[in-house]
């Protein structure tokens, strides 16, 4: 029977680096390529692990506890969102220059890309399979902890160019180098603090979906409500 090594541990981690810097630095217009290629290289290292569905959090005993989870986190990020762009305080971070689309099929090519392109990726790398052979090595508090810091660091080369795309993060930090450091900076904290609120979700749910419905609704979500702030502005 194949078991979980920290070798495996270190074929994921190196295979979530390779493609971040790929889809990122070397060929960003490709990801309907790339990211199907990453989904299918992990599920191969985790089957080399040994990894069953329920260390991925895919067990079909999980599923309906998961939905439960998911249907209301996703219900609580409408509520959130509603607020935030009614307030002018915080309408101003939905004014993203990235989601700057129009209502139709653009708009729909951008949530569905972040729907698969991103955070399905993001959620079956870091608390599926990464999640999954920490747990079996040394349990669920320390995968939590390798998960969400490999998750902040995996941030790093998408948050570069965030203080000139978001207008509410310019104003606040400004565009110039010094000023990008910091938002990178806080970025990848920030990442990692989410990285363990979805993990802890992954734990008490035990299941993927958990954690798959906040991450959808945050971020397919995000791209609907910034167009709406601009559609308003």
């Amino acid at each position: 029977m194949r078991r979980a090594s920290w070798l495996g541990v270190v074929a994921v981690v190196a295979a979530i680096v390779a493609f971040n810097v790929l889809n990122n630095r070397v060929v960003p217009s490709a990801y309907a390529l790339t990211r199907p290629a990453e989904l299918v290289l992990l599920a191969l290292l985790a089957w080399g692990s040994g990894l069953t569905l329920a260390d991925l959090g895919l067990a079909r005993s999980t599923w309906a506890r998961g939905l439960r989870w998911a249907a209301a986190l996703i219900g609580v990020v409408v509520v959130v969102y509603f607020i935030a762009i009614a307030l002018p305080l915080t309408r101003a971070a939905f004014l993203d220059h990235r989601a700057n689309l129009e209502f139709g099929i653009p708009l729909a090519q951008a949530v569905i890309a972040a729907a698969i392109a991103t955070v399905m990726l993001e959620e079956f790398a870091f608390r599926g399979v990464l999640w999954g052979l920490v747990s079996r090595l040394r349990g669920p508090t320390y995968a939590t902890a390798v998960s969400s810091v490999l998750f902040g660091l995996w941030h790093l080369l998408p948050s570069i160019r965030l203080n000139r795309n978001n207008e509410a993060i310019t104003d606040l930090f400004g565009s110039g180098p010094g000023s990008t450091r910091l938002v990178v900076a806080l970025g990848i904290v920030a990442a990692a603090l989410a990285g363990v609120i979805l993990c802890e979700l992954r734990r008490r749910s035990g299941s993927l979906l958990a954690p798959l419905g906040l991450h959808l609704a945050t971020n397919c979500l995000g791209y609907v409500f910034s167009a709406v702030a601009w559609a308003t502005t």
